[in-house]
């Protein structure tokens, strides 16, 4: 039996919903009417919350089984949501990606996979400045939908509040048609020779998924013919999945915000997991002020500018019980940058005891501008970060406990390489990114194949 993991003392000041508003606030848009903000606020503040603490709770014991190295996360989705994708087929295209991708590491790694979508509420992105120009005029950035419109117009840039109802009810919508997807038997293993579409069975990895298949359904022919029925074992028929987003626009997230009667803990309701990103991540402002406080699993980006003693005070004020499964730390260093920054990090938290799940995310450190001018990303780059993360935790005796993925269901051309070997000339054929360059399924699904292949070197 392995013993309990200390716990941290600490004298944190007293939490409330509302704290967070004393703390300076980094990436928040200007609203140009205060009124009717306050009024969608207190909209939000009557519905019902979307993500139940139940579900919460569940998350955060299955990440505490990734922390043991007993399980792996998956986590991955849109870089940021839109009103104008919003449909049945590209929620069941990204579901689908993620149930094969979920099935390449689990039969390949021999462990079981947390699903955890970046969906349901992923609107609204940070930005490097407020404004930009354009043919000598200046406008509020696009901050995500969430937020305002993309079309470079006056007014449609200005922050609406009204976009948050909008980003409620989608998020709802979302996460019931997913769930009954989850529920429904699309999940189920005996269903699985439909998750397949035609341009991923045509490619490479297709044909390799294909070989998968058949693998798994001649395990579930043996299960059956012990006279188990696969169709009516929970296990077999149900898919666990969990939403994500980064915690960005505090005034929705504590709008939906409930005290739970049962143990008086602060649930937010809008995702089951939230992260804070690389430029919110300061313990002494208002993101990490308001997430201190929920008791929701919650995640935090680690880039290379982060320090020993930066990590451990972040990692003292968030998790200050060092519960296991609360705090997820996505790595976000770089191809060039991760074997040298991330090493230390990972060995202050070993030598310190502290219970975390290393997550990477080999996306965000990698973005680059294409000739053309588009934003993208190299494959090659993302593949040997997520190899390069392998190693440092190999090296240190500790466990490299998940992925992190901006990535879609449907046929794009964002990111340049993979099997299909997406050049510079292919990326303004298919590309649809509100914001940055996703992995398509097909790139999605090659990279699962390959980082099974490192989980099962280890296991």
């Amino acid at each position: 039996m392995s013993t309990p993991a200390p716990k941290i003392i600490t004298s944190a000041p007293e939490w409330s919903l509302e704290s967070w508003r004393a703390k300076p606030i980094r990436q928040q848009p200007t609203y140009p009417d205060a009124a009717a903000l306050q009024a969608v606020e207190s909209n939000l503040r009557a519905l019902p919350p979307l993500a139940a603490p139940n579900e919460c709770i569940a998350l955060k014991r299955e990440l505490g089984l990734v922390s043991q190295g007993k399980a792996f996360l998956l986590q991955g989705g849109d870089c940021a949501e839109s009103f104008a994708e919003f449909s049945e087929d590209n929620l069941r295209s990204f579901f689908r990606v993620l149930l094969q991708m979920t099935m390449a590491l689990m039969y390949g790694a021999g462990c079981p996979v947390v699903k955890v979508g970046r969906i349901a509420g992923q609107f609204a992105k940070p930005r490097s400045t407020d404004m930009e120009e354009m043919n000598g005029c200046s406008l509020p950035a696009y901050r995500g939908d969430m937020v305002n419109g993309m079309e470079f117009e006056a007014g449609v840039r200005d922050a609406d509040p009204e976009r948050l109802l909008r980003v409620y009810y989608q998020s709802a919508s979302t996460l019931n048609f997913l769930r009954s997807l989850a529920r429904g038997g699309y999940a189920a293993l005996n269903q699985i020779s439909r998750w397949n579409n035609s341009f991923v069975s045509q490619s490479a990895q297709g044909r390799r998924f294909g070989q998968l298949i058949e693998r798994i359904n001649e395990c579930v022919r043996f299960i059956e013919a012990c006279g188990l029925s696969a169709s009516s074992m929970e296990a077999f028929s149900e898919a666990r999945f969990y939403t994500s987003h980064e915690a960005l626009l505090l005034g929705y997230e504590a709008s939906l915000t409930r005290q739970r009667d049962v143990d008086g803990k602060f649930y937010c309701g809008s995702a089951h997991m939230l992260w804070i990103g690389e430029r919110t991540r300061n313990p002494d402002e208002a993101h990490v002020e308001f997430l201190r406080g929920v008791a929701n699993p919650i995640g935090c980006k680690v880039g290379p500018s982060m320090t020993r003693d930066d990590l451990l005070r972040l990692f003292d004020t968030l998790n200050p019980e060092n519960e296991a499964g609360r705090l997820t730390l996505i790595s976000r260093m770089g191809v060039g940058q991760v074997g040298d920054k991330l090493p230390a990090l990972v060995r202050a938290l070993k030598e310190e005891g502290r219970a975390v799940v290393w997550s990477c995310d080999p996306m965000h450190g990698n973005t680059i501008k294409s000739p053309s001018g588009l934003k993208t990303r190299k494959f090659t780059d993302i593949l040997s970060e997520v190899r390069q993360f392998f190693a440092v935790h190999e090296a240190e005796g500790t466990y490299a406990g998940g992925v992190h993925f901006e990535m879609t269901g449907q046929d794009v051309t964002e990111c340049l390489g993979g099997a299909q070997a997406i050049s510079e000339i292919d990326l303004s054929e298919r590309y649809h990114t509100h914001c940055d360059p996703r992995l398509n399924a097909s790139q999605s699904l090659e990279l699962a194949f390959l980082i099974a292949e490192e989980l099962k070197k280890k296991a």
